[in-house]
């Protein structure tokens, strides 16, 4: 691994980070609140659900035509008003009216989906050599601002007062230095002509096997994250925990999801096959569900700290697929639009799945088993995105 050293590569990875750091409060930081949002509102949890499932949504849309973008108002350009979006999708959930709550949610959700393309695009780029490296710094940096935001959603909320509004609106000041700091890399990162077509790239990457596997891998890994993401919270809190562990706890999840994305990307770049690593993390996976599904006395921490572990990981690699099996920048980020589109459509499901199974058996037990269900998939189409070859 060498890291970067041109000033320039510097002040780009600075951006990058916090770029990646901005990408997951707005939506870690609902979880914690659930029961508040509900109290407040009287919500049922599948329309709670829909808050986490509507940014899936818009990632699954948006994603797959961020490369008619990057045509017009390049890489840097896009991303900067991406970042303007974010800003003002999660200041606006501040408002005391319901629908400002789902439009601003709505709104943040088509901002991330920009973000969650066009970084692995902009390391295949200008950081080809050090791929895993930089996958594994942003990747942990995205579990970083979603590990502070599940932790300090409680005592925003409830320590200083702001509420629950106040606690999801406060993120909206990040994002907004985020803005301001990604105005010089406008510049830098300028438009590229592509060498085929919009709908030709769309047509080849279908015909793909290897695409439709990472595609799924993205999916499936992001399924389960996002379920967890909405009620790890509500589960414990069921169980007799209270908010501000059930919240620390989902920090918790979160903050070894750093460790995951710190070392599973670094790790996998280094080889040019990484089936070995999808089996390490589907075996730690099962263990931590089977463990949250038993619910032995005193072990919550250690279950959880292995969910996480494995979610940071497994996202990690997702975004460094993006980047291995594809030899040209462009095609990374025609790769990641279609992985991401697809994906999160599939993850869209999760959260609302998993709430709905509850509301309608009135256990947890039915939703961690679909869980465990996800996981043999993702399994599956790991072991075929993590084969040595590229989709070009």
């Amino acid at each position: 691994m060498v890291v970067p050293s041109q000033p320039m590569n510097l002040l780009l990875l600075a951006g990058i980070l916090l770029v990646a750091v901005n990408l997951r409060p707005a939506l870690a930081s609902v979880g914690p609140l659930v029961e508040e949002i509900r109290q407040s509102t009287g919500l049922s949890s599948s329309q709670l659900g829909l808050l986490t499932t509507l940014p899936l949504i818009a990632f699954g849309v948006i994603s797959t035509l961020t490369p008619l973008f990057t045509r017009r108002l390049g890489i840097g350009g896009t991303l900067l008003g991406a970042l303007a979006l974010l800003a003002f999708g999660i200041a606006i959930r501040y408002v005391a009216w319901l629908p400002a709550l789902y439009f601003g949610t709505l709104c943040l959700g088509i901002a991330i989906a920009f973000g969650n393309v066009l970084l692995p695009s902009i390391t295949k780029r200008n950081f080809a050599a050090n791929s895993g490296f930089v996958t594994s710094l942003y990747s942990s940096g995205m579990a970083l601002g979603a590990s502070m935001a599940a932790g300090l959603s409680i005592p925003l909320a409830n320590g200083l007062g702001l509420g629950w509004r106040g606690a999801l609106g406060i993120w909206a000041i990040p994002a907004a230095i985020a803005f301001v700091a990604w105005l010089p890399q406008v510049r830098r990162l300028t438009r590229s002509e592509p060498n085929r077509s919009f709908a030709k790239a769309m047509k080849d990457l279908g015909g793909s096997r290897l695409a439709w596997q990472v595609a799924f891998f993205m999916g499936l890994q992001s399924l389960t994250y996002y379920a967890v993401l909405a009620w790890l919270p509500a589960i414990l809190i069921s169980r007799g925990y209270d908010a501000s562990f059930s919240g620390w706890m989902l920090s918790l999840s979160q903050g070894m999801g750093i460790v995951g994305s710190l070392i599973i990307p670094t790790l996998a770049g280094r080889k040019p096959d990484q089936r070995g690593i999808i089996w390490l993390l589907a075996s730690v996976e099962a263990v931590g569900l089977v463990g949250l599904l038993a619910n032995p006395a005193g072990w919550i921490a250690l279950w959880v700290s292995l969910i996480g572990l494995v979610l940071g990981g497994s996202f990690g690699l997702a975004l460094l697929f993006i980047v291995l099996r594809t030899r040209h920048p462009e095609t990374a980020t025609e790769l990641s639009g279609m992985a991401q589109s697809i994906g999160y459509l599939i993850a869209g499901t999760g959260p609302l799945l998993f709430g709905s199974l509850f509301d309608l058996t009135g256990a947890w037990t039915c939703s961690i088993l679909y869980l465990m269900a996800v996981a043999v998939l993702k399994l599956a189409m790991g072991l075929g995105a993590a084969a040595a070859r590229t989709v070009d």
